[in-house]
This record gives structure tokens, C-alpha cells and sequence, in this order.
């Protein structure tokens, strides 16, 4: 148990490591959400202007 307690300390730089951890975390999903929304959106867009565009022969 003491192990882990000394991981999680990260040797006296938990305070810096882990909001470090955490940002780079909500960075991430936050690029991902963003990535999601913006290619629903692209499909919606690609629905609406598909219709439009002539058949070629």
C-alpha cells in the first residue's frame, strides 16, 4: 500500500502531475466532442446539398 501512496504522490509533484493529467484528459475528449459534433454536422449538410446535384450520364 505504501508503494502506491508513494505513486500517487509522484514524488512531492502530485500537485503539478495530476491537474496535468486531468487537463490533457478534458483536452482530448473536449477535440473528440468537437470532432463528433462538427461530422454530424458535415452529414447534415451533405444530406441537404446531395438532392441538388444532378445525376451525371
Amino acid at each position: 500500500m505504501d508503494a502506491l501512496a508513494t505513486y500517487v504522490s509522484m514524488g512531492g509533484y502530485a500537485g503539478f502531475v495530476w491537474p496535468a493529467y486531468g487537463i490533457a484528459a478534458a483536452v482530448l475528449g473536449g477535440l473528440a466532442l468537437q470532432s463528433w459534433r462538427r461530422y454530424r454536422a458535415s452529414q447534415g449538410a451533405l444530406r441537404n446539398v446531395e438532392p441538388r446535384v444532378p445525376e451525371r450520364r
